[in-house]
């Protein structure tokens, strides 16, 4: 078990690729702080990690709400003594073309999104210099690599993500801390389960290996990204999308 004595906060883990991730982690020994906005589905996640010998907590929190970040990191760390690893998975989408898309949308995932992970960042990077390491792995998209008409919003909060990935690798790297992003293309969730089938065979189409990702297939790389096998990848954009977009 390569985590074995770690401890992992993942956000938006009530469902889909947080969920995932959360019980990826688990498998591999650590302890995971799950956090969302869904009390009953994280209650429930937590419930199948322990049944499989592993070790949870949930805590409610709404990732757009800078005193329930700090309430909630807060009260993670005063459970488990420290953060190691932190997945910023938690996201949003508020679809509409530029010219009809009202502030209210575009602030909401802009918030959702990308501000987030800097708060989550900000409470967690204490405990991380403290003990002089640590994993951070944003969850990005293919999106926000070669854009989306519909998702301006949506596609900003994601290269933003990038962006924040690698000053973040030059901030913290000389503690031993690395940071890294996973850029999932087309994965089977909640999200995509709405588009219209038309939609996506399209998309498949576009898709060299063929089929729509898992959520289980963006955990793995969030799995290794948080293990010291990948203690010398850092500032990196790892791309879990079947070919959809190379280079």
């Amino acid at each position: 078990m390569k985590l074995e004595g770690r401890v992992a906060l993942v956000t938006g883990a009530s469902q889909g690729i947080g969920h995932a991730c959360a019980l990826a982690l688990s498998r591999e020994g650590a302890s995971v702080a799950v956090a969302a906005r869904n009390q009953q589905k994280l209650d429930e996640l937590v419930a199948e990690i322990a049944s499989a010998g592993g070790k949870a907590a949930a805590f409610a929190m709404d990732v757009a709400d800078e005193d329930q970040v700090k309430s909630g990191v807060k009260s993670a760390i005063a459970q488990f003594g420290k953060i190691d690893i932190l997945v910023n998975n938690a996201g949003i989408t508020r679809d509409q073309l530029v010219m009809r898309m009202k502030r209210a949308d575009w602030d909401a995932v802009l918030n959702t999104n990308l501000t987030s992970a800097y708060l989550c960042i900000q409470q967690v990077i204490g405990s991380m210099l403290k003990q002089r390491w640590g994993r951070i792995i944003n969850i990005t998209s293919v999106f926000g690599q070669m854009g989306q008409a519909g998702q301006a919003n949506y596609a900003a909060s994601k290269a933003g993500l990038i962006g924040l990935t690698m000053a973040m690798a030059r901030e913290v790297a000389s503690r031993n801390i690395t940071c890294n992003a996973v850029a999932p293309g087309f994965i089977e969730t909640s999200m995509t389960a709405v588009l219209s089938e038309e939609f996506k065979q399209s998309a498949v189409k576009n898709i060299p290996l063929g089929r729509v990702g898992s959520p289980e297939d963006v955990a793995s790389a969030v799995k290794f990204l948080a293990s010291d096998e990948a203690s010398y990848i850092t500032g990196h954009v790892l791309n879990v999308n079947g070919g959809l977009l190379m280079g």
